[in-house]
């Protein structure tokens, strides 16, 4: 991996999209978990003459929950505001000001909760915002790739990144350390940093915004669903290990989807009468989180274990959607699971075909590990792909009938 100072800023990918969006509409809102470097990345591509205020001063944002359109008024555009769940109030002075003056990137703001944000933005700000998701560094950032292109399919080759490409304990590194900035940049205080963090989220995001009475009984679930990364959801069981309702259960996976800790993959379907699954699978947005939750301490210990393999598949999930959500895109990705036992781990439909993708933990997959990817069903409209399988081999190459296994520390 690069081995540049990690104090200095490192560039993202999704700078582009931002750039973009703003260029066309007049707000543009950038979200993602707390701490995965929203404010950093605005503040080093604030245009000239743009103006930057944090509501995470308690003052301020009080000023623009009583008096939104005067606290806008003093704060005269262009104008970036971070943080601004703080005030959904804005939002709709925010509109006011669109509709008198409109003009390109007269806002840019910043939010990590949205799930008191987006009913603001969806009432006030329709047609008036793009909106982009940001997540924790990738690996190809982290080795100086912030070029901003999804992963191809189609042509998987084109898309290994080769300045990231290492062996796998290296790739077991950067699955533990994950991609929070904190702990790319502190890789000695990565076990304190995610103590602290879910302490803050839990006391500054739960407590305020959800509700939630008993935030042991939350850290629980949360170490419950950690260990089960990767793997189909299923509520009552996460009831049962945190103590609580399985409807309790569900209402607090949606605080962690809607705040960005994870995320829930759905099922493939096709209008056959073949019977496939219909439950979620669970991801954590950041293998480094991800791991410290459910007690792995050391990269070494984490290869070694049982969960190496759900491990690699979170990472390998997490680094598919990190490339298209830094072109702006959310990809038409879900797993395929029959009630036989069949099983792919992704399925990406983009095109007309749709493309198999497995994980394997092996730097030599074979033709038997992609027995399933074969035999999908797809609609009469579409096209059933060659697979790629993501292993952890160090170089690219292709098998056998248009098949390519994928390094995973290239992805």
């Amino acid at each position: 991996m690069n081995t540049t100072d990690r104090r200095e800023f490192i560039p993202r990918s999704i700078r582009h999209k931002v750039e973009e969006l703003s260029s066309f509409y007049p707000c543009v809102l950038l979200t993602g978990a707390r701490q995965v470097g929203k404010s950093t990345l605005l503040r080093h591509i604030l245009p000239e003459g743009m103006r930057y205020i944090t509501l995470d001063d308690y003052q301020l944002a009080e000023v623009a929950k009583g008096d939104p359109m005067g606290f806008l008024d003093a704060y005269e555009g262009p104008l970036c505001i971070d943080e601004i769940q703080h005030a959904p109030e804005l939002f709709r002075a925010i509109k006011m000001k669109v509709d008198a003056n409109r003009q390109s990137g007269m806002y840019w703001m910043t939010g990590s909760q949205r799930f008191h944000m987006m009913n603001g933005v969806s009432d006030s700000l329709a047609g008036r915002i793009g909106i982009v998701d940001l997540y924790s560094f990738s690996q190809r950032e982290l080795c100086g790739d912030d070029s901003a292109a999804a992963f191809s399919p189609a042509e998987p080759r084109k898309s290994v990144c080769r300045a990231s490409l290492c062996g796998i304990r290296e790739l077991y590194e950067r699955i533990w350390r994950g991609g929070y900035p904190a702990a790319v940049r502190h890789p000695d205080m990565v076990y304190d940093f995610f103590r602290d963090y879910v302490q803050t989220y839990l006391e500054r995001d739960v407590r305020s915004l959800s509700q939630v009475g008993d935030l042991s009984a939350f850290m629980k679930l949360m170490r419950s669903a950690a260990m089960r990364t990767g793997q189909q959801l299923v509520y009552s069981d996460l009831a049962r290990d945190a103590g609580v309702s399985p409807k309790t259960a569900m209402a607090w996976v949606s605080i962690l989807q809607t705040s960005g800790i994870l995320e829930l993959l759905e099922p493939y379907h096709v209008n056959t009468t073949k019977r496939l699954a219909k439950t979620p699978k669970l991801y954590f947005t950041d293998t480094g989180l991800c791991c410290w939750l459910a007690g792995w301490r050391s990269a070494d210990m984490l290869m070694e274990s049982p969960f190496a393999g759900a491990i690699l598949e979170t990472w390998v999930y997490g680094q598919l959607v990190r490339s298209y959500a830094n072109t702006g895109v959310r990809p038409g990705i879900t797993y395929y699971r029959d009630l036989d036992g069949a099983e792919v781990d992704f399925v990406l439909e983009e095109n007309g075909g749709v493309y198999p993708l497995e994980v394997k933990r092996s730097s030599a997959p074979s033709e038997s590990d992609l027995r399933w990817c074969r035999k999908i069903p797809v609609a009469t409209w579409a096209e059933l792909k060659p697979p790629t399988v993501f292993c952890t081999a160090e170089q690219p190459r292709p098998m056998m009938q248009g098949a390519f296994a994928f390094p995973i520390s290239g992805l």
